[in-house]
């Protein structure tokens, strides 16, 4: 695997969003949006706290913008033909996929790294748990990681953006809700249905707790996705 395909890919799709007005209006959406409802979140609960924007508010909104995000990545070249050139050319397709990848993860967390504003600001104001919100952060990457992997996968398999878009969000919706509709499964089957949810794993690490367990499971359901995504384009080789 040659690292510097990777990286002229990764900084090629990460000037396509910021050459146009993709990163800036999904940035700028974004921020309005936890923002709103994170303000009056405070003043409901009235308590100085972040529980209520990593337990629901970002992770709902990631659920909508990440397929956004992704949606172009393999669709747009496919219906412009340019996907077909880029095969030929001297990089592998687990380059392409990760070059993709990281771009698309880069700009997730550019977008999500003002919110650390709020955490200064309850700081200063109000004893915070620390511990909880740094593993809060992490568990918005890593959850941002198995996200952007599927939406990776619904974009190698159409060349229409709104179709992609809507196949990534459904995936993503199903892993998240996953844990949350186990009372239909038969109880043999609840705990592995549970294991398979991403919502289970990121909640544990929104509430501080750092389980070795959470971070191999969200390396492995991302790993597992962009196998996928290699997969389907490898098919169009055959």
């Amino acid at each position: 695997m040659n690292f510097n395909n990777i990286f002229n890919i990764f900084i090629k799709e990460l000037r396509t969003y910021f050459n146009s007005t993709i990163a800036y209006v999904i940035i700028v959406v974004f921020l309005a949006l936890i923002g709103w409802f994170y303000v009056n979140n405070i003043f409901l609960i009235d308590i100085a706290t972040m529980r209520p924007m990593f337990d629901s508010i970002i992770p709902l909104t990631l659920i909508f913008i990440i397929p956004a995000i992704t949606m172009r990545q393999f669709a747009e070249e496919q219906k412009t033909g340019t996907l077909e050139i880029l095969l030929t050319k001297p990089v592998t397709d687990w380059e392409i996929v990760l070059g993709k990848f990281l771009s698309s993860l880069i700009l997730v967390i550019i977008m999500i790294l003002p919110t650390i504003l709020y955490y200064i600001t309850l700081a200063s104001i109000s004893n915070i748990d620390h511990g909880q919100v740094w593993g809060g952060y992490l568990g918005l990457v890593l959850l941002a990681s198995a996200f952007i992997s599927m939406g990776l996968f619904a974009s190698t398999l159409t060349s229409n953006q709104i179709v992609a878009f809507i196949i990534g969000m459904l995936l993503v919706l199903f892993f998240y809700l996953l844990d949350k509709i186990l009372i239909y499964f038969p109880g043999w089957a609840v705990s592995t249905i549970e294991y398979f949810g991403v919502d289970y794993h990121y909640s544990n690490l929104s509430r501080g707790v750092i389980d070795s367990r959470n971070i191999i499971y969200f390396f492995s359901i991302t790993g597992f996705m962009l196998y996928l995504s290699v997969i389907s384009l490898e098919r169009r080789k055959w």
